[in-house]
């Protein structure tokens, strides 16, 4: 079964083009890297991908339904409710606990509060953040506030996991850390991933790799 899918999609900013006729698709429970060189459009196919843009033509397809026409709203309730996002900074609220950044998700979608937490809470022992949920994002290490970006991403348990250079800001054996916990976690909840990355050693944990180049997916390449 298709998670979700791009098919021929193209967007430019004002005169700068950024998608060319872009197509992929992913598997449900596949995790794919998204690469290529700065500038190629791998993020913005992202977040075409997760309904934050609306390309100019072309047409997304979640769980096969069509979700670039949808409205605003329709698109804003979908990733509340259906997806999850890992970025390159971690975009912790900082005025937020780690537990409370976690349960987050789970608040939006309207759980309340203390079945929120409760369900917040075994990650921290899970990504090795035993003793960290009362901390706030400041007083985390880049890697621990990273890890609980994940589990903020994972707790609701999306249909889809987006992660932009989730790894990034990390040096080499934390970012390696991080990927580790996110393919075991996305696996054991049969979450689809669809991950950027510049990072080679980051796209191996993927079962496939994607190639975008010049605004154009031109090459599929499995690991």
């Amino acid at each position: 079964m298709t998670a979700i899918e791009a098919r021929d999609v193209a967007l430019s900013f004002g005169e700068t083009p950024a998608l060319r006729g872009a197509s992929v698709s992913v598997a449900s429970g596949e995790i794919v890297a998204v690469m290529g060189p700065s500038g190629s459009g791998k993020s913005t196919l992202l977040h075409c991908l997760a309904g934050i843009l609306v390309p100019d033509s072309g047409e997304i397809h979640f769980e096969g339904r069509r979700i670039d026409t949808l409205s605003e709203t329709e698109r804003s309730a979908l990733r509340r409710d259906r997806f999850g996002f890992v970025f390159q900074f971690g975009q912790l609220v900082p005025e937020l606990t780690a537990e409370e950044n976690v349960a987050l998700p789970l608040l939006l979608f309207g759980v309340k509060r203390g079945a929120a937490l409760a369900q917040a809470r075994p990650w921290f022992d899970r990504l090795g953040l035993t003793g960290l949920g009362r901390r706030r994002s400041g007083e985390l290490s880049g890697g621990q506030a990273q890890r609980v970006a994940l589990a903020r991403g994972l707790v609701a348990r999306p249909g889809v996991l987006f992660a932009d250079e989730p790894t990034g800001a990390l040096d080499s054996l934390t970012g390696e850390q991080v990927m580790e916990l996110l393919v075991t976690s996305a696996r054991e909840q049969g979450t689809t991933v669809v991950l950027v990355t510049h990072d080679a050693r980051v796209a191996a944990y993927a079962d496939r790799q994607v190639i975008v180049r010049d605004g154009k997916v031109n090459a599929l390449v499995h690991s």
